[in-house]
């Protein structure tokens, strides 16, 4: 990551990150389609289970982002050709994973019923939604362990064996959809116990090629602990990235209620074009990871010039490949949302959606490349607050008022319309704001390391 040049390595990176992003996806769709196809209530079940993505984002993003501080301080780390202290970092990470992850399975639990009775979920959704709900918060040690355990690869440019994890995880996933929704008629409980067993095996995966690493991120299981000044390092960066995430999510379980109200076939129409939105989302991420690692290390090294061309190569290369997902799903839509549902009310919503909010997922890449720049760089806080204002506090207010004044006026297709737009609006305010600061910063930073080597 250090030396030569950077657009290859770049793309080598990242396109195994992205596939295993948008593998697991296919299989958490597979979840939605055989369930919408197969299962005795299927509009429901596909309500159950898709409408269940911003709750679990919600609950667990804020230990997901300490796994971005893991990637900034071990990649910190590497890049100073600091090898002593590696083995305390990872160490620290892989325990932390650990110990959230049989924290979710209590949080999970308790929190299920509440949130969605509180989300206005219909009656003849929310006992699917609890069941799912909590039969899959019961696989997040192994969700988190093989988050933190990738995240801590990918430092060394390792993302082809998280991949294989995943694919060997997703088949077993599949398989077990197909034996106990169909064969066993266990409808949403057996999704979600499918879901569970394939994470296990994920992480466990993870778990057995860092153990057996022969590098310095090698995890011996004997010296599991919790290494203080790495958490509190962790903690300082990661939890304003998880923070920004509950946010996020937050005003989408605000936005997913308002969605709720236009009932079970809205519902439905919304979960199944969700899923083409976390396929182009997943590109972008997968560009995040790149940034933030290949950034945080040449960062450590001091190397300006390598940060800024990372920072020009990534938001190009997502927005090109974004752009191109984008296109191909908007061109085709009733035939991507016709795959997951048979109810002509649920595809008419889907559509609306997809040309609402698919359509304009390239701008995604401004705010979120511009973030994960500043927070390789140690600078996590800031972006979090402008994304948190300029992204989650709009689509608030947006919801209380605009949507609220056009949903008694036009009809419910309509009003739905609006309602989704309020996904690019704050895309285009987020992006303007938050490539401002990072030129401000970055270029103050820069200055800083030229002083010190002159």
């Amino acid at each position: 990551m250090l030396n030569g040049p950077l657009l290859g390595k770049i793309i080598l990176f990242t396109l195994p990150i992205a596939a295993s992003s948008i593998l697991q996806q296919l299989f958490n769709s597979a979840d939605v389609a055989i369930v919408g196809r197969f299962a005795e209530k299927g509009t429901q079940a596909v309500a159950a289970v898709g409408s269940n993505s911003n709750v679990i984002s919600l609950i667990i993003n804020l230990f997901l982002g300490l796994s971005v501080g893991a990637n900034v301080i071990i990649g910190n780390l590497l890049g100073q050709g600091n090898k002593k202290n590696i083995q305390e970092a990872v160490h620290t990470a892989i325990s932390v994973s650990l110990i959230t992850g049989i924290a979710l399975i209590f949080i999970g639990f308790f929190i299920a019923k509440p949130i969605l009775t509180l989300m206005s979920t219909p009656e003849d959704v929310i006992d699917y939604a609890v069941l799912y709900l909590r039969i899959y918060f019961t696989g997040m040690p192994f969700f988190m362990l093989y988050n933190f355990g990738s995240a801590v690869l990918r430092t060394k440019g390792d993302t082809q064996r998280p991949l294989y994890s995943l694919f060997i995880s997703g088949i077993i996933n599949v398989l077990l959809n197909l034996l106990l929704v169909i064969g066993f008629h266990m409808d949403v409980a057996g999704v979600a116990i499918a879901t569970v067993v394939s994470q296990a095996v994920s992480g466990l995966l993870v778990l057995f090629f860092l153990v057996t690493d022969n590098s310095e991120l090698k995890v011996d299981l004997r010296k599991l602990s919790v290494n203080r000044t790495y958490l509190i390092r962790m903690i300082k960066i990661g939890v304003p990235a998880g923070l920004q995430g509950i946010v996020f999510n937050l005003s989408n379980v605000i936005i997913q209620s308002a969605i709720n109200g236009f009932g079970s076939s809205a519902m439905a129409g919304s979960a199944a074009e969700l899923n083409y939105e976390y396929y182009s989302f997943y590109v972008v991420g997968a560009f995040n990871q790149a940034t933030v690692t290949f950034t945080s290390v040449n960062f450590g090294a001091e190397k300006i010039d390598r940060c800024k061309k990372i920072f020009r190569y990534c938001l190009t290369s997502s927005i090109l490949i974004t752009g191109v997902m984008v296109f191909f799903f908007v061109f085709f839509r009733h035939f991507f949302i016709g795959i997951y549902t048979v109810d002509p009310v649920a595809i008419k919503y889907g559509v609306i959606r997809m040309l609402a909010v698919e359509s304009f997922d390239c701008l995604i890449n401004t705010y979120e490349i511009g973030a994960s720049t500043l927070r390789a760089m140690g600078h996590s806080l800031l972006p979090t607050i402008e994304t948190i204002f300029c992204v989650c506090v709009f689509r608030v207010i947006w919801i209380y008022t605009v949507f609220a004044h056009y949903k008694e006026i036009l009809s419910p297709l309509n009003a739905f319309g609006v309602l989704t737009l309020v996904y690019p609006a704050s895309w285009i305010l987020a992006g303007s704001v938050v490539l401002s600061t990072y030129f401000t910063i970055r270029k103050k930073e820069f200055l800083k390391i030229q002083a010190n080597t002159n």
